[in-house]
């Protein structure tokens, strides 16, 4: 796990993903979309745009993760903090849940196209050329969707690790094969690295 995006002339990243790369984001996307949830469809005949208006909840999720993806606005070190927090979350988290949702979504698209890309390669190996993967190909609004996704992804898996981005020191890289954490560990530190080169792809060139 060794790649990390570059830009791509006229914007937009691109990054060479194996296999098994390429199944491991995906795996992890799809987790992310059953934590987050299914999007709350209007009833039938329903206005649509009306809905995008219904209140959310006022209460901050039970899970840690969960709550680690959509925190408290104000903190709650008093009551008027909390009643304001609970009316922040109200009206925007059903908006932040659709957007986390739409960029691990754009996450699991991307990958179905690149592995229908790699299944067109089948053949190479025989031929002589190496197969196993390919380069996947952003657009910039692709880019920005991935970057969401990734920190999500980190977010959550750091939560459940319970390890956070001061936490991230060489002692990580350090464990054993046999500690049961190593392999959350690795991905942790994997979608960091990918993080960050991609946020420098994103970033205007001097």
């Amino acid at each position: 796990m060794s790649g990390h995006f570059e830009a791509l002339p006229g914007g937009g990243a691109t990054v060479p993903l194996d296999e098994v790369e390429i199944s491991i984001l995906r795996s992890l996307a799809v987790q992310m979309l059953e934590l987050i949830g299914p999007g709350d469809e209007p009833p039938q005949g329903e206005d649509p745009l009306a809905a995008l208006f219904q209140d959310g909840p006022s209460k901050p999720p039970s899970d840690p993760a969960l709550a680690r993806l959509f925190p408290e606005a104000y903190g709650d070190e008093d009551e008027q903090l909390r009643a304001a927090s609970a009316e922040f979350r109200r009206y925007t988290e059903n908006d932040l849940r659709a957007r986390k949702r739409e960029d691990a979504l754009t996450v699991v698209r991307s990958l179905d196209g690149l592995t229908a890309q790699t299944e067109g390669q089948e053949g190479q190996e025989e031929s002589g050329e190496q197969g196993g993967g390919a380069r996947l190909e952003l657009t910039p609004e692709e880019s920005r969707r991935w970057l969401g996704a990734l920190n999500d992804l980190r977010l959550t898996i750091g939560t459940r690790l319970e390890v956070s981005d001061e936490d991230e020191t060489s002692d990580l890289y350090r464990l054993p094969d046999s500690d049961p954490r190593k392999p959350m560990v690795m991905a942790y530190l994997w979608l960091g690295a990918l993080q960050e080169t991609l946020v420098e792809t994103l970033m205007p060139s001097s």
